[in-house]
C-alpha cells in the first residue's frame, strides 16, 4: 500500500499531539512542518473564512470531501444541510485535531445565540444590528445539530438545549466560531422566509 505525503501531512495537520507522535514515529522521514504547521499565530487568526477552514484541513479530509460531494444538491432547499457540513468543516480546523471524548471530567463549549424583540433591537449600535441575521415573525423552530430551539409569540418564550455535534475544546473558540461564522449557523438553525 503506497500513501501520499500529502496524505500523511494532512492527517498530521488535524490529529492531537498523541496522533502526531504516533505519525512521527511512523514516517520519520516525512517533513512535517508545513506552512499551516510553521504558522505559530492562533487559530482565530488563520481560520477567518470557510475557506481558511477548508485549505487548513486540506481537500483530502473526508469532511472536505463530504462537503464537495454535496455541493450538486439543490443549495437552496438544502440551506441547512449545507450549513451543518460546512460547520463541522470549521469546527474541525478550529479545534485543531482535538475531538470530544465525551468523558465525565470533560468541558466541550458551543456559541449561544441570543434572540432579540423588537425594542432590544432597536436599542443595538449599528455594529451590534450589523450582527443580527434573523428576525422571525410569529414562531420558528429548529432541532438537531448543536441546538434545538423553539420560539412562539416573536420569540418571547425561547427553550434551548444543546447537543452533541460541533463542539469546541474552549469557550474562546466557541465564541469566535458564533461570531465569525454566524451567518452559517443561521442558515443551519433557521429556515429564512423569502
Amino acid at each position: 500500500m503506497e500513501i501520499k505525503s500529502e496524505n500523511i501531512v494532512a492527517a498530521y495537520n488535524t490529529a492531537d499531539d498523541k496522533g502526531k507522535a504516533m505519525l512521527r514515529a511512523l514516517f520519520p522521514d516525512t517533513q512535517f512542518e508545513t506552512a499551516q504547521t510553521a504558522d505559530k499565530r492562533p487559530i482565530t487568526e488563520r481560520i477567518k473564512t470557510v475557506e481558511d477552514a477548508i485549505n487548513y484541513l486540506g481537500n483530502d479530509h473526508l469532511l472536505v470531501r463530504t462537503y464537495n460531494s454535496a455541493l450538486c444538491i439543490d443549495m437552496e432547499q438544502n440551506k441547512d444541510l449545507l450549513a451543518y457540513l460546512l460547520l463541522r468543516i470549521i469546527t474541525a480546523a478550529l479545534n485543531e485535531g482535538w475531538e470530544p471524548q465525551f468523558t465525565e471530567d470533560e468541558w466541550r463549549y458551543f456559541p449561544w445565540f441570543r434572540i432579540y424583540t423588537q425594542e432590544e433591537y432597536d436599542e443595538l449600535d449599528e455594529e451590534d444590528k450589523s450582527r443580527v441575521v434573523l428576525r422571525s415573525a410569529y414562531s420558528s423552530n429548529t432541532s438537531g445539530g448543536v441546538a434545538y430551539v423553539d420560539a412562539y409569540d416573536d420569540a418571547s418564550n425561547t427553550y434551548s438545549y444543546c447537543g452533541s455535534r460541533l463542539a469546541f475544546k474552549s469557550r474562546e473558540l466557541a465564541e469566535y466560531a458564533g461570531r465569525q461564522f454566524a451567518e452559517i449557523y443561521a442558515d443551519f438553525n433557521f429556515i429564512t422566509n423569502k
